[in-house]
Protein backbone atom coordinates (compact mmCIF):
# COMPACT_ATOMS: atom_id res chain seq x y z
CA UNK A 1 0.00 0.00 0.00
CA UNK A 2 1.10 3.36 -0.96
CA UNK A 3 1.75 6.04 1.77
CA UNK A 4 -1.24 6.63 3.93
CA UNK A 5 -1.84 10.27 4.43
CA UNK A 6 -4.99 12.32 4.74
CA UNK A 7 -5.56 13.56 1.40
CA UNK A 8 -6.64 17.44 0.56
CA UNK A 9 -10.03 17.93 0.23
CA UNK A 10 -9.96 20.00 -2.55
CA UNK A 11 -8.25 16.84 -4.47
CA UNK A 12 -10.60 14.95 -7.33
CA UNK A 13 -10.12 11.27 -8.39
CA UNK A 14 -7.92 10.96 -11.78
CA UNK A 15 -10.45 9.94 -14.39
CA UNK A 16 -7.77 7.05 -15.50
CA UNK A 17 -7.71 5.46 -11.88
CA UNK A 18 -11.68 5.31 -12.27
CA UNK A 19 -11.66 3.55 -15.19
CA UNK A 20 -9.55 0.83 -14.08
CA UNK A 21 -11.11 0.16 -10.86
CA UNK A 22 -12.40 -3.34 -11.08
CA UNK A 23 -16.38 -3.46 -9.89
CA UNK A 24 -15.12 -6.12 -7.20
CA UNK A 25 -12.36 -3.96 -5.67
CA UNK A 26 -15.15 -0.81 -5.85
CA UNK A 27 -17.13 -3.40 -3.88
CA UNK A 28 -14.68 -4.62 -1.12
CA UNK A 29 -13.81 -0.59 -0.67
CA UNK A 30 -17.98 0.00 -0.08
CA UNK A 31 -17.83 -2.91 2.10
CA UNK A 32 -14.43 -1.59 4.20
CA UNK A 33 -15.94 1.91 4.63
CA UNK A 34 -19.30 0.60 5.65
CA UNK A 35 -17.50 -1.46 8.37
CA UNK A 36 -15.39 1.11 9.01
CA UNK A 37 -18.62 4.06 9.83
CA UNK A 38 -20.68 1.22 11.52
CA UNK A 39 -18.75 -1.31 13.32
CA UNK A 40 -15.83 1.06 14.57
CA UNK A 41 -17.39 4.68 14.18
CA UNK A 42 -21.11 3.20 15.54
CA UNK A 43 -23.51 4.57 13.27
CA UNK A 44 -26.55 3.46 12.21
CA UNK A 45 -26.18 0.90 9.64
CA UNK A 46 -28.82 2.56 7.58
CA UNK A 47 -26.20 5.63 7.49
CA UNK A 48 -23.37 3.73 6.90
CA UNK A 49 -24.96 1.92 4.15
CA UNK A 50 -26.16 5.00 2.63
CA UNK A 51 -23.13 7.13 2.94
CA UNK A 52 -20.59 3.94 1.35
CA UNK A 53 -22.97 3.04 -1.72
CA UNK A 54 -23.60 6.36 -2.67
CA UNK A 55 -19.87 8.67 -1.98
CA UNK A 56 -18.47 6.99 -5.18
CA UNK A 57 -16.42 10.43 -5.24
CA UNK A 58 -14.83 9.85 -1.44
CA UNK A 59 -14.31 5.89 -2.53
CA UNK A 60 -12.15 7.07 -5.39
CA UNK A 61 -9.74 8.85 -3.47
CA UNK A 62 -8.97 5.39 -0.73
CA UNK A 63 -8.71 3.13 -4.45
CA UNK A 64 -6.31 5.66 -5.41
CA UNK A 65 -3.96 4.55 -2.36
CA UNK A 66 -4.56 1.05 -3.06
CA UNK A 67 -1.81 -0.41 -4.69
CA UNK A 68 -3.11 -4.13 -5.05
CA UNK A 69 -6.51 -4.57 -6.11
CA UNK A 70 -6.17 -8.27 -4.51
CA UNK A 71 -6.04 -7.01 -0.92
CA UNK A 72 -8.35 -3.68 -0.81
CA UNK A 73 -10.16 -4.50 1.49
CA UNK A 74 -7.68 -5.45 4.18
CA UNK A 75 -5.64 -2.55 2.77
CA UNK A 76 -8.31 -0.12 3.57
CA UNK A 77 -9.30 -1.43 6.97
CA UNK A 78 -5.46 -0.96 8.27
CA UNK A 79 -6.03 2.50 6.96
CA UNK A 80 -9.45 3.34 8.64
CA UNK A 81 -7.24 2.38 11.92
CA UNK A 82 -4.39 4.40 12.07
CA UNK A 83 -6.16 7.63 9.87
CA UNK A 84 -9.53 8.40 10.77
CA UNK A 85 -11.57 9.99 7.94
CA UNK A 86 -13.39 13.35 7.85
CA UNK A 87 -16.57 11.45 7.89
CA UNK A 88 -18.70 15.01 6.81
CA UNK A 89 -17.03 14.28 3.56
CA UNK A 90 -18.83 10.83 2.66
CA UNK A 91 -22.31 12.20 4.51
CA UNK A 92 -22.46 15.46 2.06
CA UNK A 93 -21.93 13.55 -0.81
CA UNK A 94 -24.43 10.75 -0.32
CA UNK A 95 -26.88 13.21 0.21
CA UNK A 96 -26.98 14.58 -2.82
CA UNK A 97 -23.85 17.40 -2.45
CA UNK A 98 -21.19 18.05 -5.35
CA UNK A 99 -17.81 18.17 -3.83
CA UNK A 100 -18.01 22.11 -5.15
CA UNK A 101 -20.53 23.14 -3.30
CA UNK A 102 -19.72 20.74 0.46
CA UNK A 103 -16.25 21.88 0.52
CA UNK A 104 -17.61 25.06 1.64
CA UNK A 105 -19.47 23.75 4.36
CA UNK A 106 -17.34 21.13 6.03
CA UNK A 107 -16.93 22.04 9.64
CA UNK A 108 -13.49 22.95 10.64
CA UNK A 109 -13.47 22.26 14.24
CA UNK A 110 -15.60 18.45 13.84
CA UNK A 111 -14.22 15.30 11.66
CA UNK A 112 -16.99 12.77 13.06
CA UNK A 113 -20.65 12.97 12.25
CA UNK A 114 -21.31 11.78 15.97
CA UNK A 115 -19.98 14.84 17.32
CA UNK A 116 -22.99 16.88 15.24
CA UNK A 117 -26.04 15.72 17.35
CA UNK A 118 -28.13 18.35 16.09
CA UNK A 119 -27.17 17.28 12.30
CA UNK A 120 -27.75 13.94 12.50
CA UNK A 121 -31.14 13.68 14.81
CA UNK A 122 -32.94 16.57 12.18
CA UNK A 123 -31.38 13.94 9.36
CA UNK A 124 -32.76 11.01 10.83
CA UNK A 125 -36.27 12.92 11.31
CA UNK A 126 -36.57 13.85 7.24
CA UNK A 127 -35.41 10.53 6.51
CA UNK A 128 -38.14 8.74 8.27
CA UNK A 129 -40.36 11.39 7.53
CA UNK A 130 -39.94 9.53 3.82
CA UNK A 131 -37.87 12.25 2.14
CA UNK A 132 -35.19 10.08 0.05
CA UNK A 133 -31.77 10.71 1.56
CA UNK A 134 -30.38 11.78 -2.16
CA UNK A 135 -32.72 14.87 -1.67
CA UNK A 136 -31.65 16.19 1.75
CA UNK A 137 -28.75 18.13 0.32
CA UNK A 138 -30.79 20.34 -0.90
CA UNK A 139 -32.84 20.72 2.00
CA UNK A 140 -29.22 21.48 4.08
CA UNK A 141 -28.02 23.64 1.38
CA UNK A 142 -30.77 25.95 1.09
CA UNK A 143 -32.18 25.55 4.67
CA UNK A 144 -29.45 24.99 7.15
CA UNK A 145 -30.88 25.87 10.00
CA UNK A 146 -33.09 22.95 9.52
CA UNK A 147 -30.39 21.33 11.14
CA UNK A 148 -29.92 23.19 14.04
CA UNK A 149 -32.93 23.16 15.26
CA UNK A 150 -33.54 21.87 18.82
CA UNK A 151 -35.12 18.56 19.93
CA UNK A 152 -39.17 18.90 18.76
CA UNK A 153 -38.91 21.75 16.49
CA UNK A 154 -38.44 20.68 13.39
CA UNK A 155 -41.37 17.52 14.51
CA UNK A 156 -43.52 20.78 14.70
CA UNK A 157 -43.21 22.37 11.47
CA UNK A 158 -44.10 19.08 10.37
CA UNK A 159 -46.99 18.25 12.56
CA UNK A 160 -48.20 21.91 11.51
CA UNK A 161 -48.58 20.89 7.67
CA UNK A 162 -50.02 17.73 8.49
CA UNK A 163 -52.68 19.66 10.75
CA UNK A 164 -53.53 21.85 7.70
CA UNK A 165 -54.62 18.56 6.19
CA UNK A 166 -51.63 17.64 3.88
CA UNK A 167 -50.40 13.97 4.07
CA UNK A 168 -46.97 12.73 5.05
CA UNK A 169 -46.06 11.59 1.80
CA UNK A 170 -47.52 14.50 -0.18
CA UNK A 171 -45.21 16.88 2.18
CA UNK A 172 -42.07 15.14 1.97
CA UNK A 173 -42.23 15.72 -1.67
CA UNK A 174 -43.00 19.55 -1.18
CA UNK A 175 -40.09 20.18 1.29
CA UNK A 176 -37.80 18.28 -1.32
CA UNK A 177 -38.43 20.92 -3.74
CA UNK A 178 -39.31 23.43 -1.51
CA UNK A 179 -37.08 23.43 1.43
CA UNK A 180 -38.06 27.04 2.39
CA UNK A 181 -41.23 25.50 3.44
CA UNK A 182 -39.33 24.27 6.92
CA UNK A 183 -38.02 27.89 8.01
CA UNK A 184 -39.67 30.18 9.78
CA UNK A 185 -43.86 29.50 10.74
CA UNK A 186 -45.81 27.74 8.38
CA UNK A 187 -46.17 29.66 4.77
CA UNK A 188 -49.75 30.94 4.32
CA UNK A 189 -49.16 30.97 0.86
CA UNK A 190 -48.19 27.38 0.40
CA UNK A 191 -51.44 26.22 1.97
CA UNK A 192 -53.66 29.02 0.25
CA UNK A 193 -52.23 27.92 -3.05
CA UNK A 194 -53.12 24.11 -2.53
CA UNK A 195 -56.24 24.72 -0.97
CA UNK A 196 -57.17 26.95 -3.95
CA UNK A 197 -56.01 24.27 -6.59
CA UNK A 198 -57.43 21.23 -4.79
CA UNK A 199 -60.62 23.59 -5.34
CA UNK A 200 -60.18 23.98 -8.87
CA UNK A 201 -60.04 20.42 -9.10
CA UNK A 202 -56.07 19.94 -8.80
CA UNK A 203 -55.04 17.22 -5.74
CA UNK A 204 -51.80 16.92 -4.68
CA UNK A 205 -50.38 14.09 -6.58
CA UNK A 206 -51.37 15.93 -9.94
CA UNK A 207 -49.51 19.23 -8.38
CA UNK A 208 -46.62 17.07 -7.33
CA UNK A 209 -46.31 15.64 -11.06
CA UNK A 210 -46.39 19.26 -12.52
CA UNK A 211 -43.19 20.17 -10.09
CA UNK A 212 -39.39 19.85 -10.90
CA UNK A 213 -37.30 18.36 -8.22
CA UNK A 214 -33.95 20.75 -9.87
CA UNK A 215 -36.23 24.12 -9.58
CA UNK A 216 -37.03 26.04 -6.73
CA UNK A 217 -40.81 27.38 -5.99
CA UNK A 218 -41.91 30.99 -4.67
CA UNK A 219 -45.02 30.41 -3.40
CA UNK A 220 -46.44 33.28 -2.85
CA UNK A 221 -45.41 34.62 -6.14
CA UNK A 222 -47.54 31.05 -7.40
CA UNK A 223 -50.29 32.76 -5.29
CA UNK A 224 -50.24 35.95 -7.31
CA UNK A 225 -50.75 34.76 -10.38
CA UNK A 226 -53.47 32.94 -9.14
CA UNK A 227 -55.37 36.11 -7.82
CA UNK A 228 -54.21 37.33 -11.39
CA UNK A 229 -56.74 35.52 -13.25
CA UNK A 230 -59.34 36.03 -11.02
CA UNK A 231 -59.09 40.14 -11.10
CA UNK A 232 -58.94 39.39 -14.95
CA UNK A 233 -62.61 37.67 -14.71
CA UNK A 234 -62.08 34.38 -14.86
CA UNK A 235 -64.27 32.34 -13.46
CA UNK A 236 -63.83 29.08 -11.33
CA UNK A 237 -64.77 26.84 -13.93
CA UNK A 238 -62.01 28.22 -16.51
CA UNK A 239 -59.63 28.92 -13.98
CA UNK A 240 -60.12 24.90 -13.11
CA UNK A 241 -59.63 24.03 -16.72
CA UNK A 242 -56.94 26.61 -17.29
CA UNK A 243 -54.30 25.62 -14.65
CA UNK A 244 -55.89 21.61 -14.67
CA UNK A 245 -54.44 21.54 -19.02
CA UNK A 246 -51.19 24.12 -18.39
CA UNK A 247 -50.01 23.67 -14.64
CA UNK A 248 -46.80 25.16 -16.22
CA UNK A 249 -48.69 28.36 -16.22
CA UNK A 250 -48.51 28.77 -12.29
CA UNK A 251 -45.54 26.58 -11.73
CA UNK A 252 -42.41 27.59 -14.46
CA UNK A 253 -40.58 30.34 -12.66
CA UNK A 254 -43.23 30.37 -10.23
CA UNK A 255 -45.32 32.05 -12.41
CA UNK A 256 -42.82 34.62 -13.61
CA UNK A 257 -42.83 33.92 -17.10
CA UNK A 258 -46.46 34.00 -17.11
CA UNK A 259 -46.25 37.90 -15.91
CA UNK A 260 -43.85 38.60 -18.41
CA UNK A 261 -46.10 37.34 -21.22
CA UNK A 262 -49.02 39.84 -19.09
CA UNK A 263 -47.04 42.14 -19.00
CA UNK A 264 -45.86 42.03 -22.85
CA UNK A 265 -49.55 41.75 -23.94
CA UNK A 266 -50.64 44.66 -22.23
CA UNK A 267 -47.54 46.63 -23.63
CA UNK A 268 -48.81 45.94 -27.37
CA UNK A 269 -52.04 47.34 -26.03
CA UNK A 270 -54.30 43.84 -25.56
CA UNK A 271 -57.41 44.35 -23.38
CA UNK A 272 -57.72 41.78 -20.46
CA UNK A 273 -60.54 39.82 -22.28
CA UNK A 274 -57.93 38.95 -25.48
CA UNK A 275 -55.65 37.41 -22.70
CA UNK A 276 -57.61 35.72 -20.95
CA UNK A 277 -59.26 34.14 -24.10
CA UNK A 278 -55.48 33.63 -25.31
CA UNK A 279 -54.57 31.97 -22.22
CA UNK A 280 -57.68 29.82 -22.23
CA UNK A 281 -56.75 28.36 -25.57
CA UNK A 282 -53.41 28.27 -24.25
CA UNK A 283 -50.95 25.11 -26.62
CA UNK A 284 -49.27 22.67 -25.11
CA UNK A 285 -46.01 24.34 -24.81
CA UNK A 286 -43.51 25.48 -21.73
CA UNK A 287 -44.56 29.27 -20.97
CA UNK A 288 -40.77 30.20 -21.18
CA UNK A 289 -40.53 28.70 -25.27
CA UNK A 290 -44.00 30.55 -25.95
CA UNK A 291 -42.57 33.82 -24.77
CA UNK A 292 -39.69 33.47 -26.45
CA UNK A 293 -41.32 32.48 -29.97
CA UNK A 294 -43.39 35.55 -29.06
CA UNK A 295 -40.51 38.09 -29.07
CA UNK A 296 -38.27 36.38 -31.70
CA UNK A 297 -41.91 36.82 -33.78
CA UNK A 298 -42.03 40.37 -33.03
CA UNK A 299 -38.69 40.93 -34.12
CA UNK A 300 -38.83 39.10 -37.26
CA UNK A 301 -41.52 42.16 -38.55
CA UNK A 302 -39.39 44.63 -36.69
CA UNK A 303 -36.50 43.58 -39.08
CA UNK A 304 -38.57 43.33 -42.01
CA UNK A 305 -39.47 46.76 -41.59
CA UNK A 306 -43.38 46.34 -40.62
CA UNK A 307 -45.17 49.28 -40.53
CA UNK A 308 -45.70 49.47 -36.64
CA UNK A 309 -49.55 49.40 -36.67
CA UNK A 310 -49.48 46.31 -38.80
CA UNK A 311 -47.14 45.21 -36.14
CA UNK A 312 -49.64 45.84 -33.20
CA UNK A 313 -52.16 44.04 -35.15
CA UNK A 314 -50.72 40.80 -36.14
CA UNK A 315 -49.45 40.48 -32.54
CA UNK A 316 -52.96 41.27 -30.82
CA UNK A 317 -55.01 39.10 -33.11
CA UNK A 318 -52.54 36.09 -33.86
CA UNK A 319 -50.58 35.67 -30.39
CA UNK A 320 -51.36 32.24 -29.90
CA UNK A 321 -49.74 31.54 -33.61
CA UNK A 322 -47.00 33.66 -32.69
CA UNK A 323 -45.98 32.10 -29.61
CA UNK A 324 -46.00 28.94 -30.81
CA UNK A 325 -43.90 29.38 -33.60
CA UNK A 326 -40.21 28.81 -33.70
CA UNK A 327 -39.66 31.07 -37.30
CA UNK A 328 -36.61 31.27 -39.35
CA UNK A 329 -34.77 34.41 -39.55
CA UNK A 330 -35.89 36.90 -41.71
CA UNK A 331 -32.58 37.23 -43.92
CA UNK A 332 -33.20 33.46 -44.44
CA UNK A 333 -36.87 33.71 -45.62
CA UNK A 334 -36.10 36.55 -47.62
CA UNK A 335 -33.28 34.43 -49.62
CA UNK A 336 -35.40 31.08 -49.69
CA UNK A 337 -38.09 32.88 -50.96
CA UNK A 338 -36.15 35.54 -53.33
CA UNK A 339 -38.18 38.52 -52.45
CA UNK A 340 -38.10 42.04 -50.71
CA UNK A 341 -38.89 42.78 -47.65
CA UNK A 342 -42.05 44.90 -48.64
CA UNK A 343 -43.29 41.63 -50.55
CA UNK A 344 -42.73 39.84 -47.62
CA UNK A 345 -44.86 42.46 -45.34
CA UNK A 346 -47.67 42.09 -47.76
CA UNK A 347 -47.80 38.08 -47.50
CA UNK A 348 -48.05 38.56 -44.27
CA UNK A 349 -50.65 41.38 -43.60
CA UNK A 350 -52.67 39.81 -46.06
CA UNK A 351 -52.86 36.42 -44.40
CA UNK A 352 -50.28 36.26 -40.71
CA UNK A 353 -50.85 32.29 -40.21
CA UNK A 354 -48.27 31.74 -43.59
CA UNK A 355 -45.46 32.54 -40.31
CA UNK A 356 -46.31 28.76 -39.62
CA UNK A 357 -45.23 27.78 -43.05
CA UNK A 358 -41.05 29.49 -41.92
CA UNK A 359 -40.97 27.28 -38.86
CA UNK A 360 -37.04 25.95 -38.12
CA UNK A 361 -36.44 22.81 -39.95
CA UNK A 362 -39.33 23.88 -42.72
CA UNK A 363 -38.39 23.78 -46.55
CA UNK A 364 -39.08 26.94 -48.58
CA UNK A 365 -39.37 27.35 -52.02
CA UNK A 366 -38.92 30.55 -54.21
CA UNK A 367 -42.03 32.72 -55.00
CA UNK A 368 -42.54 33.25 -59.08
CA UNK A 369 -41.54 36.66 -59.36
CA UNK A 370 -44.02 39.53 -59.66
CA UNK A 371 -45.36 41.77 -61.98
CA UNK A 372 -44.60 44.70 -59.45
CA UNK A 373 -41.30 44.27 -59.11
CA UNK A 374 -40.80 43.70 -63.21
CA UNK A 375 -42.68 47.36 -63.60
CA UNK A 376 -40.37 49.00 -61.08
CA UNK A 377 -37.84 47.60 -62.67
CA UNK A 378 -38.85 49.06 -65.91
CA UNK A 379 -38.80 52.57 -64.18
CA UNK A 380 -35.75 52.83 -62.81
CA UNK A 381 -34.49 51.99 -66.08
CA UNK A 382 -36.60 54.40 -68.14
CA UNK A 383 -35.70 57.12 -65.20
CA UNK A 384 -32.01 56.06 -66.15
CA UNK A 385 -32.63 56.60 -69.58
CA UNK A 386 -33.87 60.39 -69.00
CA UNK A 387 -31.21 61.41 -67.24
CA UNK A 388 -28.81 60.60 -70.38
CA UNK A 389 -28.03 56.89 -69.10
CA UNK A 390 -26.31 54.56 -71.37
CA UNK A 391 -28.67 51.15 -71.41
CA UNK A 392 -26.92 48.63 -69.80
CA UNK A 393 -23.75 50.15 -69.44
CA UNK A 394 -21.97 49.36 -66.36
CA UNK A 395 -23.05 53.18 -64.85
CA UNK A 396 -26.54 51.84 -65.15
CA UNK A 397 -26.29 48.47 -64.00
CA UNK A 398 -24.64 50.39 -60.79
CA UNK A 399 -27.39 52.50 -60.67
CA UNK A 400 -30.03 49.46 -60.32
CA UNK A 401 -28.25 47.74 -58.29
CA UNK A 402 -28.11 50.56 -55.79
CA UNK A 403 -31.07 52.00 -55.62
CA UNK A 404 -34.12 50.47 -53.58
CA UNK A 405 -38.02 51.08 -53.09
CA UNK A 406 -40.31 51.90 -56.44
CA UNK A 407 -39.35 52.77 -59.69
CA UNK A 408 -42.10 55.74 -59.84
CA UNK A 409 -39.91 57.52 -56.32
CA UNK A 410 -37.02 58.37 -58.26
CA UNK A 411 -38.19 61.42 -60.18
CA UNK A 412 -39.84 62.52 -57.04
CA UNK A 413 -36.94 62.44 -54.99
CA UNK A 414 -34.77 63.76 -58.42
CA UNK A 415 -37.08 67.15 -58.29
CA UNK A 416 -35.97 68.06 -54.58
CA UNK A 417 -32.39 68.08 -55.43
CA UNK A 418 -33.37 70.76 -58.57
CA UNK A 419 -36.26 72.87 -56.23
CA UNK A 420 -33.10 73.51 -53.51
CA UNK A 421 -31.32 75.09 -56.59
CA UNK A 422 -29.05 72.89 -57.84
CA UNK A 423 -29.04 72.54 -61.77
CA UNK A 424 -30.60 69.45 -63.45
CA UNK A 425 -26.76 68.36 -65.21
CA UNK A 426 -25.54 68.71 -61.58
CA UNK A 427 -27.68 67.26 -59.90
CA UNK A 428 -27.57 64.26 -62.54
CA UNK A 429 -23.79 64.00 -62.20
CA UNK A 430 -24.60 63.96 -58.42
CA UNK A 431 -26.64 60.44 -59.18
CA UNK A 432 -23.72 59.39 -61.20
CA UNK A 433 -21.38 59.70 -58.73
CA UNK A 434 -23.57 58.34 -56.14
CA UNK A 435 -26.71 56.69 -56.91
CA UNK A 436 -27.57 55.82 -52.97
CA UNK A 437 -28.77 59.25 -52.29
CA UNK A 438 -32.15 58.62 -54.36
CA UNK A 439 -32.52 55.80 -51.56
CA UNK A 440 -33.97 58.49 -49.24
CA UNK A 441 -37.17 59.71 -49.09
CA UNK A 442 -38.45 63.57 -49.89
CA UNK A 443 -38.87 64.41 -46.33
CA UNK A 444 -35.34 62.95 -45.51
CA UNK A 445 -33.71 64.77 -48.45
CA UNK A 446 -35.49 68.03 -47.55
CA UNK A 447 -34.05 67.89 -44.02
CA UNK A 448 -30.72 67.04 -44.89
CA UNK A 449 -30.71 69.71 -47.42
CA UNK A 450 -32.05 72.57 -45.41
CA UNK A 451 -29.07 70.97 -42.09
CA UNK A 452 -26.54 71.38 -44.67
CA UNK A 453 -27.49 74.99 -45.86
CA UNK A 454 -29.04 76.78 -42.90
CA UNK A 455 -27.32 74.60 -39.94
CA UNK A 456 -23.74 73.80 -41.32
CA UNK A 457 -23.59 77.37 -43.39
CA UNK A 458 -22.48 75.44 -46.52
CA UNK A 459 -23.89 76.32 -50.16
CA UNK A 460 -26.38 73.78 -51.87
CA UNK A 461 -23.73 73.75 -54.32
CA UNK A 462 -21.25 71.81 -51.70
CA UNK A 463 -23.43 68.51 -52.79
CA UNK A 464 -22.06 68.78 -56.25
CA UNK A 465 -18.89 67.57 -55.21
CA UNK A 466 -19.49 65.76 -52.54
CA UNK A 467 -23.44 64.42 -52.83
CA UNK A 468 -22.51 61.03 -50.47
CA UNK A 469 -23.57 63.79 -47.70
CA UNK A 470 -27.26 62.86 -48.29
CA UNK A 471 -26.05 58.87 -47.22
CA UNK A 472 -25.16 59.95 -43.95
CA UNK A 473 -27.23 60.34 -40.68
CA UNK A 474 -27.60 63.59 -39.51
CA UNK A 475 -26.80 62.15 -36.17
CA UNK A 476 -23.42 61.40 -37.58
CA UNK A 477 -23.22 64.94 -39.16
CA UNK A 478 -23.78 66.22 -36.25
CA UNK A 479 -21.25 64.91 -33.96
CA UNK A 480 -18.60 65.56 -36.60
CA UNK A 481 -19.01 69.24 -36.58
CA UNK A 482 -19.95 69.67 -32.96
CA UNK A 483 -16.59 67.91 -32.43
CA UNK A 484 -15.40 70.02 -35.43
CA UNK A 485 -16.50 73.06 -34.10
CA UNK A 486 -14.63 72.85 -30.78
CA UNK A 487 -11.88 71.91 -32.12
CA UNK A 488 -11.79 75.25 -34.27
CA UNK A 489 -12.54 77.18 -30.88
CA UNK A 490 -9.45 75.43 -29.57
CA UNK A 491 -7.43 76.28 -32.44
CA UNK A 492 -6.42 72.67 -33.06
CA UNK A 493 -7.46 72.42 -37.01
CA UNK A 494 -7.88 74.68 -39.81
CA UNK A 495 -10.81 77.25 -41.00
CA UNK A 496 -13.47 75.97 -43.54
CA UNK A 497 -12.39 72.39 -43.73
CA UNK A 498 -14.27 70.66 -46.75
CA UNK A 499 -17.46 69.26 -46.14
CA UNK A 500 -16.14 65.50 -47.28
CA UNK A 501 -13.33 65.94 -45.00
CA UNK A 502 -15.07 65.98 -42.02
CA UNK A 503 -18.15 63.99 -43.00
CA UNK A 504 -16.93 61.01 -44.96
CA UNK A 505 -13.81 59.17 -42.94
CA UNK A 506 -14.38 57.09 -40.25
CA UNK A 507 -14.53 57.89 -36.71
CA UNK A 508 -11.31 55.93 -36.25
CA UNK A 509 -9.47 57.77 -38.56
CA UNK A 510 -11.26 60.98 -37.49
CA UNK A 511 -10.47 60.98 -33.92
CA UNK A 512 -6.47 60.09 -34.90
CA UNK A 513 -6.22 62.92 -37.41
CA UNK A 514 -8.42 65.43 -35.14
CA UNK A 515 -9.57 64.35 -31.82
CA UNK A 516 -6.25 63.26 -30.41
CA UNK A 517 -4.63 66.53 -31.39
CA UNK A 518 -5.73 67.66 -28.28
CA UNK A 519 -5.31 66.38 -24.84
CA UNK A 520 -8.85 66.80 -23.91
CA UNK A 521 -10.25 65.60 -27.38
CA UNK A 522 -11.09 62.00 -26.35
CA UNK A 523 -12.74 63.07 -23.55
CA UNK A 524 -15.11 65.96 -24.82
CA UNK A 525 -15.61 63.44 -27.91
CA UNK A 526 -17.07 60.58 -25.81
CA UNK A 527 -19.26 63.73 -23.68
CA UNK A 528 -20.74 64.73 -27.27
CA UNK A 529 -21.52 61.06 -28.23
CA UNK A 530 -23.63 60.17 -24.94
CA UNK A 531 -25.45 64.11 -25.23
CA UNK A 532 -26.63 63.30 -28.62
CA UNK A 533 -27.59 59.81 -27.54
CA UNK A 534 -30.36 61.36 -25.57
CA UNK A 535 -31.41 63.83 -27.83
Amino acid sequence: MRSLKIWDQNSTPNTETVARVSRNARAEAQAALLDYLHCTRCLQFTDAEHMSKNSPIFLEKLLKKVENEQEVGRSLTRFFRYHPINEFEPFFESIGLQHSEFSKLLPRDMMFLSDDDLLLENYHILCNYGIPRDKIGRIYKEALEVFRYDDGVLRSKLRAYEELGINRYSLSRFVATSPSLLVGGVRAAFVKVLEELKGLGMESDRILSSLCQKNSYNWSRIHDILCFFSKMSCNKEQLGELVRSNPGLLFEGSGDKTFSLIGLLLKLGSPTDEILSMFLQFPQVQVGTFVKNFRQGLLFLIEIEMEAEEILRIARGHALMLGSCSLKRPNSVLSCLNIGKKRLCRIIQESPQVLKKWMLGSKLDALPNSGEERRSLEQKTEFLLKLGFTKNSEEMKRALKVFRGKGGELQERFECFVTAGLDRNDVVKMIKISPQILNQSRDVIKMKIDFLVNNLGYPISSLVTFPSYIAYTIERVKLRFLMYNWLKDQGIVEQNLALSTIVACSDKIFIKQYVKHHPKGPEVWEKMKKGLSFM
